[in-house]
């Protein structure tokens, strides 16, 4: 079988697409990166909708959090704390034993019913968790950032009629996002390698359908060599971290466009025609 052909049969093996049997022998360099390639489709599944609506969500607790009002303040620190004071690893042996424990049958709720075994599933409850995890990292470099804009530019605002909701949209938020977004590029770095701790929860794979550090562990019992699928793995995420550092730090350029030290000089070229 040429390599081609292994693309062909695997690269969407961990979606159920393809070839429905893993290789059992005469394992070739082709199907592992073939196969681990495959699995990081789930890990970038997960990073990406963890961080989207994470992203959302870190900015209303980090408000909740500057609020004076103790209602909304309180809450939301305590979930911050919780979420960045416990282990992500026992977050998701908690959140799928509390899942196990819903009805099978579903819930009913107002006369709604609400299915419940779809929770079980790694696509849904480690997504779950990593997106409470992120919100809760992502929060406090928000409301760290949102306690940093400068009170001048407050005052200024002010000083031009801009208060309320107007001030908050046009002034402290931009300048929020400007002040934490080399800290949320780390987080959202951190975020995709914790993905591969999808693989060590209790949430499982179903039918051989992994991410790509299930792969790599396929191999490294079938081979006895763990020095050649884990370094692939390794690989793998060096480039998704650098195409990260890339979307990440072309948003920064565009949130700092204004500054001058971000602004190009135009050069312009003038012959000296007359001395």
């Amino acid at each position: 079988m040429s390599c081609w052909e292994t693309i062909g049969q695997y690269a969407f093996r961990s979606l159920g697409y393809g070839e429905k049997l893993l290789p059992r022998a005469d394992f070739t360099l082709c199907q592992q990166f073939t196969l681990i390639g495959s699995g990081l489709i789930w890990n970038i599944y997960f990073g990406a909708l963890a961080l989207m609506f994470g992203f959302f969500f870190a900015n209303a607790l980090a408000m909740a959090k500057a609020a004076p009002s103790p209602w909304l303040r309180k809450p939301a620190e305590w979930f911050i704390f919780v979420f960045r004071g416990s282990p992500l690893f026992i977050q998701f042996f908690l959140a799928y034993s509390a899942l196990v424990m819903l009805p099978r049958g579903g819930i009913d709720i107002f006369g709604l019913h609400i299915a419940t075994s779809w929770l079980t599933s790694a696509w849904a409850g480690a997504l779950i968790v990593l997106f409470l995890n992120t919100a809760a990292y992502a929060a406090e470099i928000f409301y760290g950032a949102l306690m940093s804009v400068p009170k001048g530019d407050l005052e200024a605002a002010e000083a031009y009629g801009i208060t309320g909701w107007a001030k908050f949209r046009r002034i402290q938020w931009p300048t929020m996002l400007r002040l934490a977004w080399p800290a949320y590029t780390n987080e959202a770095i951190f975020l995709f390698h914790a993905t591969t701790l999808v693989f060590f929860s209790g949430f499982p794979a179903f039918q051989q359908r992994g991410d790509a550090l299930y792969y790599a562990n396929y191999f490294a019992d079938k081979t006895f060599n763990p020095f050649v699928p884990y370094p692939i793995v390794a690989f793998y995420f060096i480039l998704l971290t650098f195409t990260l550092i890339g979307v990440f730090g072309f948003v920064n350029r565009r949130l700092n466009r204004h500054l001058p030290s971000n602004t190009r000089s135009r050069i312009r070229l003038r012959p000296q025609l007359i001395r």
